[in-house]
């Protein structure tokens, strides 16, 4: 399994790589703008682009493997067996948009349901998170080793903005717990940032191509990802995820639970 773990680490390092070349280029290009669930959720001619392109390689390298992306070039997956792939084109399209950076792409890869390999890579950064539970985790090669089991009191959070503003799920309190907030509007930004440290935890409304492979990262390097009643996050549907260092997502969790 772990040869079969490096040849796909190497086929989406390899992917995403061209992605991000393509995506340098194409920031500060007129985009065709139009909205999915409200304004502020977009989708950009580029979104749908990139996201043909990515789909169709990885059903030309492996044709029996099953697809869930964000905006509808991938498959109708109803299991989680064999090879499935996870796609988020553009994570972050109101940052590319409007910011021009902060904006990330990514791909996570399970086999029968476990977390296989994962990448994420900040475009405008040039940096590709990639690797999984057989073989670690690396920026851009180089191997990072598990970040400190840091408690909420130590640490900077990043936490949806709605669900702060409402306090839903307690959420003020845990930033009154913690060193501060933080709001980046980019998953996989954020994930980068807990894998490294700079944060201890993320929580959100995330969908599934939003958590794939931040998930199989976080999880290789020790961090705990999970659903605010603690159990494994299902990977088919969309829901509020906890992710972050132990000692972190324990108090979380607690905290969430207190808000019933």
């Amino acid at each position: 399994m772990k040869e079969k773990s490096q040849e796909i680490d190497r086929f989406l390092v390899d992917l995403l790589t061209r992605v991000g070349e393509d995506l340098r280029k194409d920031v500060t290009k007129h985009k065709q703008v139009d909205t999915k669930s409200g304004p502020n959720d977009l989708v950009t001619n580029f979104d749908k682009s990139t996201e043909k392109m990515i789909v169709t390689t990885i059903k030309k390298q492996y044709p029996n493997a099953t697809i869930v992306s964000e905006e509808g070039f991938g498959d109708d997956v109803k299991s989680m067996d064999g090879l499935v792939f996870f796609v988020d084109p553009i994570d972050g399209t109101m940052n590319f948009v409007k910011c021009h950076e902060s904006f990330a792409s990514m791909i996570g890869v399970y086999l029968d349901g476990k977390p296989f390999v994962g990448a994420i890579i900040d475009v405008m950064q040039k940096k590709i998170f990639h690797g999984g539970p057989e073989i670690g985790v690396f920026q851009n090669g180089k191997k990072l080793s598990q970040p400190d089991d840091i408690e909420l009191k130590d640490g900077l959070v990043v936490i949806s903005g709605p669900m702060v503003l409402k306090n839903y799920l307690n959420t003020q309190e845990v930033v009154h717990k913690s060193s501060g907030l933080r709001v980046l509007g980019c998953a996989g930004v954020v994930f980068k940032h807990v894998m490294t440290g700079k944060e201890v935890l993320y929580m959100s409304y995330l969908r599934p191509w939003d958590l794939a492979a931040g998930r199989v990262l976080c999880e290789t390097l020790g961090l705990k990802v999970v659903g605010v009643d603690g159990e494994p996050v299902n990977m088919l549907k969309s829901q509020v995820v906890i992710a972050g260092t132990q000692k972190v997502v324990s108090e979380v969790l607690q905290t969430v639970k207190n808000s019933n």
